[in-house]
């Protein structure tokens, strides 16, 4: 029979969330730069950061992976966050990422797995789910990105979904048919940038509730919405979408305290 591994999750801040399962520490989108800079993000988008992390990268501890969504926006990836991973030993990001990073990291298009795999602990399937970082035909402009589904024996409710950053679209819809998702991470946010007029980069609450419809996870947990100014939808506005949901997605979300080791029923 397989065994149940309690799963915690840390919210670290804007889209940085440690995962601890079964002995294995898994970080998402390092971001650990202190707050008031102004990063760039191409074609005349920029954005300031107005929060920093809720623990400093000396604090976090050995990470033993890296799950990046992109490597080219450094509200996914800054500064200190980049100069962690020369100590992780596996760090998982697109393919067009891991040409750019170099060293031993590992790319992956969407559809594409790999596994984690170390004595005495649960082997974690990783499958790298479909993103677009913006409208219909942006990929050239915003660059590749991806998300992560995990798995691993003893799961009751279903794989534990990361989106990563990206819009609802489709080939992302299919992705809550294809796998039984009992714990999401959702980027949301709604980013938008005043040069770029309403496009939105990022997924609103509204569509996120019209995606939760369909996926029906247990838990979702919202990240990807504090900290920088490009983020156009806060926890407030987040909060009274979901109210307005129909069960079980307005029952589902689950908001984490940042900097606090949360519980999460896998």
């Amino acid at each position: 029979m397989s065994t149940a591994h309690q799963l915690q999750i840390t919210h670290i801040g804007g889209p940085t969330t440690l995962i601890e399962v079964g002995g294995w520490r898994l970080l998402t989108d390092p971001t650990f730069d202190p707050p008031g800079r102004r990063y760039t993000f191409g074609w005349g988008t920029s954005s300031r950061k107005i929060s920093g992390p809720a623990i400093p990268a000396t604090d976090l501890g050995p990470i033993d992976a890296v799950l990046l969504s992109h490597d080219h926006h450094g509200d996914n990836l800054d500064d200190t966050g980049r100069a962690l991973l020369p100590d992780v030993d596996t760090v998982l990001t697109t393919a067009s990422g891991a040409r750019r990073l170099g060293r031993d990291t590992q790319g992956l298009h969407a559809g594409q797995s790999t596994r984690l795999a170390h004595p005495g602990r649960p082997t974690i399937e990783v499958t790298a789910t479909p993103c677009r970082h913006g409208p219909p035909l942006s990929g050239p402009i915003v660059g590749d990105v991806i998300g992560f589904a995990l798995r691993w024996a003893g799961q009751q409710h279903g794989a534990l979904w990361v989106t990563g950053d990206t819009v609802l679209t489709r080939r992302v819809r299919e992705v809550a048919t294809r796998i039984p998702v009992g714990t999401v991470l959702l980027h949301l946010g709604g980013v938008r940038f005043p040069i770029t007029g309403p496009l939105r980069y990022s997924m609103t609450a509204r569509r996120a509730v019209q995606l939760c419809a369909t996926m029906r996870p247990r838990t979702t947990i919202p990240v990807h919405y504090e900290g920088w100014q490009h983020f156009q939808e806060p926890r407030d506005a987040i909060e009274r979408t979901f109210a307005a949901a129909r069960p079980p997605v307005r029952d589902s979300i689950r908001w984490l305290t940042p900097g606090q080791p949360t519980t999460v029923t896998a």
